[in-house]
C-alpha cells in the first residue's frame, strides 16, 4: 500500500478512551469509517480505541455497513462476520472492564485513606497544609479575621444575603484562592457574592472536620461526571474536630439548619425562613395548634391597609381537605406584641450593656480587619517598587511595566487609607459618650419605641425573634396562643 494512502491519527495521544467527548482523533476515524473513506482501521491493540461499549459498538457497526477492515497485532477482522464481530465486542468488552478495575482500585486506595482521615483534599481559603502535612489556620492575619467576621456576622444577621449586603455596605474585601490560570494559588481579595459566602458556610472543614462524600458523581448523557450534592446524613465520613477550624461543629450544625431554614421549601418542609416585607408580626414563628403543621401568613385589604390572617393549608394541601383553621394577625399580634414588651421591662439593664458591648466588639473587629489591609496593600506597594528599582532603567519594555505597576499598587494602597480615614470618625463616634446614652435611653424607652409608627415592621420581627422561639395558635370560642421563648421556656 503506498505511504501516500496511510493516514495516521495520533491527536488522542494522553487521552482516555473512556469516551469519545473530546477526542477529535477517534470522531475523524467515525466521520471517516461512516463515509467509506476507509478501506482498514490499523492499531497495536484497537479494543483501545473506545474503552466505552457504546462507542466501540457503534464504530464495529460502521465499519460492517462500509465493509472496513480492522488489523491489529493478532490478527485482520471482518466486521461483517458474525464470528470476528463476536470477538472484536469480548475484546472491546475486556478492554472497558479493565479500565473499571483500574478505576476500582484507585478509588479503594482513596477510600482507604479517607477513612482514616489522611486523605489529601485542597484545602479552601484560610487553610493551608504545613510541611508536616498537617492542616492549619493560614498564618496570614487578615484572612483569619476576613473569615471570623464573616461566620460572626451571618451568626449575627441569620442571612448569608444580609451578610453580604453587610461586606458591600463596608467596603470589607472577602479573599479567595485562585484555583487554576497563570495565577494558580494566589490569595484574590474581592467583594464577596452570595454563592461564595453560600461555599464556605458549607465547608465542614472551616469546623475542623474531615468529611468525605459530600457529593456524588451521576454519568451525564453526553460524557463526563456531574457532582450531586448529599445530604449531611448520608456523608460516608465525617470526623470532627481532626484540624483547627474557625468555628466547632456545633456552630457549624446550626449554620446548616439556620441556612436550610432560609431555604424557603414547600408542604411539611416549610420553616420559618428569613424576615420579610409585610405587617405579620409572626411570619415564620406561628405553628397550627390543631395539626402542629407551619402557618402561612395571607393579606387582605382593611380601610386601605393591609391586614394579616394565619392559615394553616398543610391538611388542605396534602390531603386535599379543608383548611385546618385561619387566625387573623390583627388580634393575635397587638397581644404577642403586648407581651413582649413585658419581657423587656425588666431585662432592660442588662440589654443596654449587651448591645453596648456588642457594638464595641465589632468595631474593634472591623478597625482591625482594615488595618490589616492598608498593611497588606502597603506590602504590596513595597514589592513592587523593589521590583522596579531592581530593574535596569534603559530596558524600557520592562522598567514602562514595572512603573506602571508600582503606580497601580501606590493607587490602590492610598485609597485604602483615605477610606479608612473617611470611616474612622463614623465609627469613633458610634462609641462615643453620647452615643451610649442613646443606647441606654433607646433601651428604657423601648415599649415607645416599640409602638413608634416609624420604626420598619422587619425590625419588629427580628427583634422577636431573638426572645420569641414559636407561636401555637388555637382558635375557638375564643383564640389561645402558647407562646415558646427561645431557649424552650415557655412564656409567664
Amino acid at each position: 500500500m503506498p505511504a501516500e494512502r496511510i493516514h495516521v491519527i495520533d491527536c488522542d495521544l494522553g487521552k482516555s478512551g473512556s469516551s469519545a467527548v473530546a477526542r477529535g482523533g477517534f470522531q475523524e476515524l467515525v466521520s471517516e469509517v461512516a463515509l467509506a473513506k476507509a478501506g482498514v482501521v490499523m492499531g497495536l491493540e484497537v479494543s483501545r480505541l473506545a474503552r466505552n461499549s457504546a462507542d466501540w459498538h457503534r464504530l464495529l457497526e460502521l465499519c460492517a455497513l462500509t465493509s472496513t477492515l480492522i488489523l491489529d497485532e493478532d490478527g485482520i477482522y471482518d466486521p461483517e462476520s458474525f464470528n470476528d464481530r463476536l470477538l472484536l465486542g469480548l475484546k472491546g468488552t475486556m478492554s472497558e472492564a479493565e479500565l473499571h478495575f483500574l478505576k476500582a482500585r484507585m478509588r479503594g486506595g482513596q477510600v482507604n485513606k479517607a477513612s482514616r482521615g489522611e486523605l489529601k483534599i485542597g484545602p479552601p481559603v484560610g487553610l493551608v497544609y504545613l510541611p508536616d502535612g498537617t492542616l492549619a489556620l493560614d498564618p496570614d492575619a487578615e484572612v483569619q479575621a476576613a473569615l471570623r467576621m464573616m461566620f460572626t456576622t451571618f451568626e449575627r444577621l441569620g442571612s448569608a444575603t444580609r451578610t453580604v449586603k453587610f461586606f458591600l455596605d463596608e467596603g470589607i474585601l472577602f479573599p479567595r484562592r485562585l484555583r487554576k490560570g497563570p495565577y494558580k494559588g494566589e490569595l484574590m481579595w474581592a467583594p464577596p457574592r452570595h454563592a461564595r459566602i453560600l461555599q464556605v458556610l458549607h465547608n465542614p472543614r472551616y469546623a475542623g472536620a474531615f468529611v468525605y462524600g459530600r457529593t456524588r458523581g451521576r454519568p451525564r448523557p453526553g460524557g463526563g461526571v456531574s457532582q450531586i450534592r448529599v445530604d449531611m446524613a448520608e456523608w460516608r465520613f465525617v470526623m470532627p474536630d481532626l484540624h483547627p477550624g474557625y468555628i466547632d461543629w456545633e456552630r457549624f450544625k446550626a449554620n446548616q439548619e439556620r441556612l436550610a431554614t432560609n431555604a424557603q421549601a414547600y408542604g411539611m418542609q416549610r420553616r420559618a425562613g428569613p424576615v420579610r416585607e409585610g405587617s405579620a408580626l409572626l411570619q415564620g414563628r406561628v405553628l397550627c395548634g390543631l395539626c402542629g403543621g407551619r402557618m402561612g401568613v395571607h393579606y387582605s385589604q382593611e380601610h386601605g391597609q393591609p391586614v394579616p390572617t394565619y392559615i394553616c393549608q398543610e391538611t388542605a394541601t396534602r390531603r386535599g381537605g379543608k383548611v385546618c383553621q385561619s387566625v387573623p394577625g390583627k388580634v393575635v399580634d397587638p397581644a404577642v406584641g403586648a407581651l413582649l414588651v413585658e419581657l423587656m421591662t425588666p431585662m432592660t439593664l442588662e440589654v443596654t450593656l449587651a448591645v453596648q458591648r456588642e457594638l464595641e466588639a465589632r468595631a474593634a473587629e472591623m478597625d482591625t480587619l482594615r488595618r490589616q489591609h492598608i498593611e497588606r496593600t502597603r506590602h504590596d506597594a513595597e514589592l513592587a517598587r523593589r521590583r522596579y528599582m531592581k530593574v535596569d532603567r534603559d530596558n524600557r519594555l520592562v522598567a514602562d511595566t514595572l512603573e506602571a505597576e508600582w503606580n497601580e499598587k501606590l493607587r490602590l494602597h492610598t485609597d485604602v487609607v483615605e477610606d479608612y480615614e473617611r470611616r474612622a470618625p463614623e465609627e469613633a463616634a458610634a462609641l462615643d459618650a453620647a452615643t451610649q446614652q442613646r443606647v441606654r435611653d433607646l433601651a428604657e424607652q423601648f415599649p415607645r419605641i416599640w409602638s413608634d409608627a416609624r420604626i420598619d415592621v422587619r425590625e419588629r420581627k427580628r427583634i422577636l425573634r431573638l426572645l420569641v422561639a414559636d407561636v401555637a395558635l388555637v382558635k375557638a370560642e375564643t383564640i389561645t396562643a402558647n407562646v415558646r421563648l427561645s431557649g424552650g421556656r415557655p412564656a409567664p
